[in-house]
């Protein structure tokens, strides 16, 4: 599965086979942490950024769960950075220079660009946050966001509320 996951030499081409791959390890038998792993293992794989990873909502915070990529922060408050503003707007935020994000959280100072997507559980409710970060200026567009999104989407069917007792 991971040999064929960067098949495609396209942004746009890569995305539908990532997205059955999320969809595959949705529908496991796994232990929900270990869908996580490879969900983020099989996006950092497709997409090679700087690190891939997720912040679950638990209580009144962004708690880092599985991450690829260098050390992180492991805790965001509601509304802080871009994945707190992500969390707090229930919205796809693209920062294409995160120099320029009023009060962005610089976990690493590599981190150049980024897209934060918010999770939702099947009621609806933001649980978790997908961040991306690259060492570029500009990686992530509208293409990004519009197949992200549905990596997100797919992610709804996953057992948050056990993931957030954890």
């Amino acid at each position: 599965m991971q040999d064929n996951i960067n098949a495609s030499e396209t942004k746009e081409g890569k995305y539908p086979l990532l997205l059955s791959v999320v969809e595959d390890f949705v529908s496991s038998g796994d232990h929900p942490i270990s869908k996580l792993s490879n969900i983020v293992a099989a996006i950092h794989e497709t997409l090679r950024p700087l690190w891939t990873g997720f912040y679950v909502v638990i209580e009144d915070e962004l708690q880092l769960f599985p991450f690829q990529g260098p050390l992180a922060c492991t805790r965001i408050k509601h509304g802080k950075g871009v994945c707190g503003q992500s969390w707090a707007q229930d919205k796809v935020l693209v920062v294409p220079d995160v120099e320029l994000f009023p009060g962005h959280i610089a976990c690493s100072s590599r981190s150049r660009s980024e897209i934060v997507l918010p999770v939702h559980s099947l009621k609806g409710e933001v649980v978790a946050v997908l961040d991306i970060d690259s060492e570029e200026i500009g990686t992530f567009d509208e293409v990004d966001a519009k197949y992200l999104t549905m990596v997100c989407d797919a992610l709804s069917a996953l057992p948050w509320a056990r993931l957030q007792e954890i």
